[in-house]
């Protein structure tokens, strides 16, 4: 009997190439699956499975992975306003950790002997499926063929082509890749420091013009509703992404330092993330005290970076979770947003939970709460150790 491989399998150049490498070249059973986080729609999946099986695949698979992704991983991206670089919404960095997790998972189900994955040598993904795998499946050998060949996309395209599967030069221009929390794009472009993407290469292009308001609700820090008709949260992303992205909005590259240590540049739209990220750390702003927002703000950005580099399973990210879902208790009533061509504005918040309440005293202007008096001596207390300082050190001077 022939051994069986999974292939992590999403229908593109690399992929296709892997199922006839695998099945003819090693001699493999290749048992493609695709995991599904929010990017692809019935029609796509099911062009995705046709493809499978005409590349010759003894079986193929969908693990939809969407709800699951929402709950363990994007959930907590919202709660702490994360964004690489101040830049990126961690589109695909958190994507992969959930796919590789559930190819991980199918692998045990089927009882296979490898697991292949096409990523090559010079990105994030190889490292983000690799270890995964060798903290889940730790026994199961990892074949790579792409990194392992180190095969340029036109060597890829020449392979298939003896091997009766033409693939267009064309199509292979752009990588794109699109999931519930948004869509990259890599080209040539990418890979210089001085260009950008040509607007054909956006996968949404701008067809609405026309400025629109809208309110978003938030419950417990998750977007529960769009100008009150209410959605369960992974419906609101979607709900929000038809509506933000025809506009271009959420359109941006991202510079960052990969896993292996080098720059690289990806591009991405992605409207939805974009706005309830920025619509939420608004309220937040409002609803949660100095030192919630500062510590949130310190170990969010130690969350996203370590998600960033696959090491969703450490324990030390349930902790942070935990507190990231404490944090959110207050953290509901409405955003007003505007979107326009390009960008968006957060006009403001209404909350139960506002801490900015007219009752207490209004910035610059006039208090309720203390008198000037309390102030005076306020200040000469919050000062007096840094005062100390200066009249004993101040012979230094």
């Amino acid at each position: 009997m022939k051994k069986k491989v999974v292939l992590a399998f999403s229908g593109g150049l690399d992929t296709s190439f892997c199922c006839i490498y695998l099945a003819q070249d090693r001699g493999l059973e290749v048992h493609s699956v695709i995991v599904n986080t929010g990017g692809f729609s019935d029609e796509e999946l099911e062009e995705i499975e046709k493809r499978a099986y005409a590349l010759g695949v003894a079986s193929h698979a969908v693990v939809d992975e969407t709800t699951n992704y929402y709950d363990s991983c994007i959930k907590y991206l919202v709660f702490g306003n994360v964004l690489k670089n101040a830049t990126y919404p961690l589109s695909v960095s958190a994507e992969r950790v959930s796919q590789a997790t559930a190819i991980a998972n199918y692998v045990k189900k089927i009882g296979a002997d490898y697991v292949a994955h096409g990523s090559t040598g010079a990105g994030n993904d190889q490292v983000r499926f690799d270890m995964i795998f060798n903290i889940i499946i730790p026994n199961v050998e990892i074949i790579t063929p792409i990194r392992d060949l180190k095969l340029s996309r036109e060597a890829e395209i020449e392979y298939l082509s003896n091997h009766g599967v033409h693939y267009s030069a064309e199509k292979a221009r752009y990588s794109i890749n699109k999931g519930l929390w948004g869509t990259s794009v890599g080209g040539k472009e990418t890979l210089t420091s001085n260009e950008t993407l040509p607007e054909e290469a956006w996968p949404t292009q701008v067809s609405v013009t026309t400025p629109r308001k809208l309110t978003l609700t938030f419950t417990k820090g998750e977007l529960v509703a769009i100008d009150g008709e209410t959605f369960e949260p992974v419906r609101a992303i979607q709900k929000l992404q038809a509506i933000a992205q025809p506009y271009g909005i959420g359109r941006d590259i991202h510079v960052g330092d990969t896993i292996i240590g080098i720059k690289g540049r990806v591009g991405f739209e992605a409207a939805a993330p974009m706005v309830i990220i920025k619509a939420h750390h608004t309220l937040e702003k409002h609803t949660l005290t100095k030192w919630q927002l500062s510590w949130k703000e310190q170990l969010s950005s130690f969350y996203g970076n370590w998600l960033h580099e696959g090491q969703f399973h450490d324990p030390i990210m349930r902790n942070i979770e935990a507190f990231l879902t404490d944090t959110q208790k207050t953290v509901s009533g409405n955003v007003f947003v505007e979107l326009l061509p390009y960008r968006f504005n957060i006009i403001g918040i209404e909350s139960e939970h506002d801490l900015m309440s007219n009752k207490f005293g209004s910035y610059g202007e006039m208090n309720n709460a203390w008198s000037g008096e309390d102030v005076k001596g306020f200040s000469k207390i919050f000062g007096n150790q840094v005062m100390i300082w200066h009249k004993v050190n101040s012979h230094e001077d």
